[in-house]
C-alpha cells in the first residue's frame, strides 16, 4: 500500500455512504491529519508504507466503513483556523457555527470594551467560546456545560488551545436551573448554540449524526422546541449589561420565531441572518437600555 492507493481506497469504499466529494475530503483529513501527508503527496506518491502505517490506516479505515464520523475516528477537527479535539461526548464543529463566531467577532471589534465579559452557553468542544478568547486574548471568557464528560473536553482544548497562563472560567450547570445563574457576573455578550432539532424532525438527520453524535445537544422536546430560547433570553435580560448583546445559532425552520420572541420580550437591534447556504440560522438581539 502506498500514499496513492490508500487516497483511492477511502474514496471507493465511502463513496456510496458520503457521496464522491465528501469522501474525497475526508480521505485528505484522515491523510493530513493522521499521516503528516501533505495535497501534493496525497494524488501521486507511491512509494510503498511501512507496516505499521498499514496496520494505522486499515484501523482508521474499518472505522470509517462502520459509519463513525472522521473527526471522532482522529479525535480532532477544523474549527476557524484552530484545531479542536472532539468525542462522542460533543457535538462536531460545523461551519454554520463559524459564520456564528464571525458575528460574534465582528461585534466585539466594533465596541469600546477594553475586556468584554462573555458567556458561552452550552460550551460542548468549546470550539465558540475558545476561539473568541484565542482571536481575542482580552476576553473575560466564561462558559457553562451540563454534561461532564463535554465540559471536561472543553477544559482541554481551552488550555491546550489557550495556553495554561490563560484565564477563564468553565463552568458546570444546567442554564434550565435558575439557581445556576447566579454563578456569572454582569455580562457584555452572552453566545449559544443550543440543542434546537424537534424530535419529530429526527427523519431528516442523517444516520452517522444519529449514531455518533449526543442526543443531549441535538435535540429539544417537540412540546417546546423554544424552552432553551426563551430560557436563555430571560437570563440574558437579568445578566446582560444594558446595551448588550445576545447571540444564537437556531434550527431554519424556528429561526423566525426565535426572532420574534426576542422583539417580545424587549429587545432591541434584533437581526435574523442567514448562513452560506441562504438558511436562516443567526439571530441577535441588544438588551434595551434601562
Amino acid at each position: 500500500m502506498n500514499t496513492k492507493s490508500a487516497r483511492q481506497l477511502i474514496i471507493r469504499q465511502l463513496s456510496t455512504r458520503y457521496g464522491d466529494g465528501e469522501a474525497e475530503s475526508i480521505a485528505r483529513i484522515v491523510l493530513e491529519d493522521a499521516f503528516g501527508l501533505s495535497g501534493k503527496q496525497q494524488k501521486g506518491d507511491e512509494t510503498a508504507w511501512a507496516t505499521e502505517d498499514q496496520t494505522k490506516f486499515q484501523h482508521i479505515l474499518s472505522r470509517l466503513e462502520g459509519g463513525e464520523p472522521v473527526q471522532y475516528v482522529l479525535g480532532a477537527a477544523d474549527f476557524f483556523g484552530l484545531k479542536f479535539r472532539v468525542n462522542p461526548s460533543v457535538l462536531i464543529p460545523r461551519q454554520e457555527t463559524e459564520e456564528l463566531v464571525a458575528c460574534v467577532l465582528e461585534h466585539l471589534k466594533s465596541e469600546s470594551q477594553v475586556s468584554p465579559a462573555l458567556l458561552d452557553i452550552g460550551l460542548g468542544s468549546g470550539c465558540i467560546g475558545v476561539t473568541l478568547k484565542k482571536r481575542l486574548p482580552q476576553l473575560h471568557l466564561y462558559g457553562l456545560e451540563k454534561d461532564p464528560a463535554a465540559l471536561d473536553t472543553a477544559r482541554e482544548n481551552a488550555s491546550r488551545i489557550l495556553g495554561e497562563d490563560a484565564h477563564y472560567q468553565l463552568l458546570e450547570g444546567d442554564i434550565l436551573n435558575r439557581p445556576d445563574w447566579k454563578k456569572f457576573p454582569a455580562l457584555d455578550v452572552i453566545v449559544s448554540n443550543p440543542p434546537y432539532i424537534p424530535f419529530v424532525e429526527k427523519n431528516m438527520i442523517p444516520e452517522h449524526v444519529l449514531a455518533h453524535e449526543p442526543a443531549l445537544a441535538l435535540f429539544v422536546s417537540d412540546d417546546d422546541p423554544l424552552v432553551f430560547y426563551r430560557c436563555i433570553a430571560d437570563f440574558s435580560l437579568e445578566k446582560l449589561k444594558p446595551g448588550g448583546a445576545l447571540f444564537f445559532e437556531c434550527n431554519e425552520f424556528n429561526a423566525g420565531q426565535v426572532a420574534d420572541l426576542l422583539h417580545q420580550k424587549g429587545f432591541t437591534k434584533v437581526q435574523l441572518l442567514k448562513d452560506l447556504a441562504g438558511a436562516d440560522r443567526i439571530v441577535s438581539g441588544t438588551r434595551h437600555n434601562d
